[in-house]
């Protein structure tokens, strides 16, 4: 009975995680050719390799890089605002399978999406204490529509919101361990007969340490990043001063702002700073990167009590200002740009692929076919994730709920600060940066309706509540699933007639 009980931990996660990579990986290089944005990350990453900084491409560079032909970039350097550490991944699938191939170009995307199943599987088991709850979490990021699509196509947030998702498993980690040593340091003072007054600094704070490398990593691929670091900086704040007032420190709030705070910035954002610079390696190292020898144009450099830095450093800083000028400016008109208002709601879905075909052309049965590739995700899974948001913001303000609080502060890192530019342009698949706390947010809620969800404030469900419930959730997973398959070749570029396409335009803006 025990080995039967330990196969079936085993087995559910792992089908969760096979099913998640089979969804991802079948019939990856379709279509064979550069699609959205991949038009810059792929041959940015492959000049990134071979020049260690990214080039410039002739005229007509995608249909030659997909006919074979990648190794026409020339030395000349472009500019590019984004970190680096996102195209070295995708470099290293193309070095793998091949800079021609079009599953070189995917195959880094593909295992960073399936890692994000496992560890959200893994994060949902330590938050939530339950294994069912994690295979839940696991299952509906694996069958989800835009997790799917931003798995299959070589952009760079998803690997955002791998390296985030992994320094919000290390917060979680920090606090139990926060909480053994505030109270181990607290009892000695007591034994002693001293009053703690503001209690100690804790320095070794090694998932502290976690969290800044990871959210460095996160900032070496895209800036937004930074978000995370700074919201989980300010959240750390928080629960150690809450920690703090628990034990009955007197000063609780002045400890954690006064003494805490500053060990705790010293232990993400320095390491946080090192990733991010050792991530520009190749541009460091070499001539030929977009404003590398800008301080040493005449007039250029910098003057007075900061004459002494590196001109490296200040063509590097020079190059920084430029892309933040560059990021917070950008308005250019777009068909598939969507309003952060709206991406909870996926309004306006992006529309990575679309090609129209007509009868007996590329094999089309019909009058006229299409394949498309839209990062809508399943309509169920994320309608309900956005209610259980707006329930759980509820549940926060009235049970302060610290599961509740730290899911919400991933939602906080991953999608507050983008109403901050109601002007920029920006895409609905931003927010494949904060799914993950969508989730997590339904699989709460799902935890109250099988009674699982530990520590909650609220009445046990009677024994046929709880079989309702189970019954609900049964149903859910089982409705979720089948609308996946249903948009599955929406998400993967298979041709389709186009009366099958228009089924799945259920709203006039996903078109």
């Amino acid at each position: 009975m025990l080995a039967t009980s330990r196969w079936v931990r085993w087995a559910a996660p792992v089908c969760v995680v096979a099913l998640a990579l089979a969804l991802r990986l079948w019939n990856l290089g379709n279509p064979h050719s550069l699609v959205f944005d991949e038009t810059f990350y792929v041959k940015d990453a492959w000049s990134l390799f071979n020049n260690g900084y990214e080039s410039t491409w002739p005229a007509g560079a995608d249909a030659l890089f997909a006919g074979g032909n990648t190794d026409i970039y020339s030395t000349d350097p472009s500019f590019v605002v984004h970190p680096p550490l996102g195209k070295w991944l995708i470099a290293l699938g193309m070095v793998a399978v091949g800079p021609g191939s079009d599953w070189g170009w995917r195959i880094s995307t593909v295992i960073i999406g399936v890692l994000a199943v496992v560890l959200l599987m893994l994060i949902a088991r330590k938050l939530f204490g339950s294994l069912t709850l994690a295979v839940i979490a696991g299952f509906l990021l694996a069958i989800d529509g835009h997790a799917i699509v931003m798995s299959r196509v070589a952009l760079l947030d998803n690997s955002v919101m791998f390296f985030a998702l992994l320094g919000f498993g290390a917060i979680l980690l920090d606090r139990p361990w926060h909480a053994r040593r505030l109270g181990a340091w607290l009892d000695g003072r007591r034994a002693a007969g001293l009053d703690p007054h503001w209690g100690p600094t804790l320095w070794w704070r090694p998932w502290l340490l976690a969290a800044g490398l990871t959210f460095g990593l996160a900032c070496s691929v895209k800036w937004s990043g930074v978000y995370f670091l700074a919201a989980f900086g300010v959240y750390t704040v928080v629960v150690d001063a809450l920690a703090r007032r628990r034990a009955g420190v007197s000063f609780w709030a002045s400890a954690a702002v006064l003494k805490q705070a500053p060990a705790n910035f010293l232990l993400l954002v320095p390491l946080a700073v090192i990733t991010f610079l050792a991530s520009w390696t190749g541009w460091f190292v070499t001539r030929g990167g977009f404003y590398r020898n800008w301080a040493d144009s005449l007039g250029a450099a910098w003057t007075g009590p900061l004459a002494w830095v590196p001109h490296s450093m200040q063509s590097f800083w020079h190059y920084q200002a430029s892309a933040y000028t560059y990021h917070v400016g950008l308005a250019t008109p777009h068909p598939y740009q969507a309003n952060p208002l709206t991406w909870l709601f996926m309004i306006r879905p992006t529309s990575m692929y679309y090609a129209g075909t007509s009868r007996g052309e590329n094999g089309c049965a019909s009058d006229s076919c299409s394949a498309a590739i839209t990062s809508v995700g399943n309509p169920l899974i994320w309608w309900a994730a956005t209610a259980a948001l707006f329930y759980l913001v509820y549940r926060l303000a009235r049970y302060r709920e610290w599961r509740v609080g730290l899911i919400m502060m991933g939602m906080v890192a991953g999608y507050l600060p983008w109403l901050m530019y109601p002007n920029r342009t920006v895409f609905q698949f931003y927010t494949i940066t904060f799914e993950p706390y969508l989730l997590l947010g339904i699989t709460f809620v799902i935890g109250l309706s099988l009674g699982l969800s530990p520590g909650v404030r609220t009445r046990r469900p009677d024994p046929i509540q709880q079989t309702n419930g189970i019954r609900l959730v049964v149903v859910f997973l089982i409705l979720a699933l089948l609308i996946s398959a249903f948009f599955y070749p929406l998400w993967t570029g298979m041709q389709t007639s186009f009366t099958f396409w228009q089924l799945h335009t259920w709203m006039p803006s996903w078109r």
